[in-house]
């Protein structure tokens, strides 16, 4: 049987099927122990904004490595971490020990009904079936509790993002569009932008929930031209690229980088990073 073909990133993941979605969502378990080490995790401030208040009994939804989970912590009596990759969840248990791990998706929540004081989701909510979630996370939420969502990453109007696509765009140019094996251009391989998720949290008619608040927060992290390449290397579009295309992407990154940005060695550079976090209440 053939395997399937990377996706491309002018494809949006809203416009994927149920297949290919679950399919890229899977892929992060393959680099479990590289996402932890090189996705920053959400903003702090963006936590205490979701959860003001301690809370008894909070639940991190598509927990990933971790990175939300330790944040948690301090923010309720109890945390569990649901996550459906094996692996992922592996590297959560040993990067955040004593937490309580479980199998699940946003869908099938493995616990009983209105047994939790708030659901979070940290750049893991996009890959869900928005309705059935919603109603699942209904389920385990107590009444009037606290469904929150965040979605952090490189900002894409940042100087830094900004001026690597300008240059980039001018090289691909330049090279009259120099394309990749895999039929796109290196450009827009490593800058992937139309595959990026559409940070809103959407409350339909029909579910139990109010409508949702919103804060953004920007921050700067300064990287190296290892750290930029290892972030590059947590994208799911980079990921599923067949071997050859994905070490092609990777080292044109890395000279470029160089070439064009002067960030090689120990240089580092600040990367404008962007969360988009919203709020809103089960119905009481």
């Amino acid at each position: 049987m053939d395997q399937p073909g990377p996706i491309e990133p002018e494809v949006a993941l809203s416009h994927l099927g149920p297949q290919e979605k679950a399919r890229l969502a899977g892929s992060f378990g393959e680099v479990a122990s590289h996402y932890e080490r090189f996705r920053p995790g959400p903003p702090l401030s963006a936590v205490d904004w979701i959860l003001p208040a301690h809370l008894g009994r909070v639940v991190d939804l598509g927990a990933g490595t971790g990175a939300l989970t330790e944040l948690l912590i301090d923010k309720a009596d109890e945390v569990v971490a649901v996550e459906p990759d094996d692996r992922m969840r592996a590297v959560l248990s040993a990067e955040v020990p004593g937490i309580r791990a479980v199998a699940g998706r946003g869908e099938s929540i493995p616990l009983p009904d209105s047994c939790v004081d708030a659901v979070v989701a940290s750049s893991s909510w996009h890959w869900m079936d928005l309705v059935p979630t919603l109603h699942e996370v209904a389920r385990v939420l107590v009444p009037g509790g606290v469904l929150g969502t965040m979605w952090s990453g490189p900002d894409p109007e940042g100087p830094f993002v900004s001026q690597a696509r300008a240059l980039l765009a001018a090289r691909s140019s330049d090279d009259g569009g120099r394309q990749t094996s895999g039929g796109g251009t290196f450009a827009g391989l490593i800058m992937g932008d139309a595959d990026r998720p559409n940070p809103i949290l959407e409350i339909p008619a029909g579910v139990p929930f109010h409508q949702p608040e919103r804060q953004v927060v920007t921050w700067d992290v300064a990287l190296n031209a290892d750290e930029v390449i290892g972030l590059l290397g947590t994208f799911s579009w980079i990921i599923t690229m067949p071997e050859e295309t994905r070490r092609g992407v990777i080292s044109e990154a890395r000279r470029l980088l160089g070439e064009l940005l002067g960030v090689e060695g120990d240089v580092t550079v600040d990367v404008a990073f962007r969360s988009e976090a919203w709020r809103t209440h089960r119905h009481r």
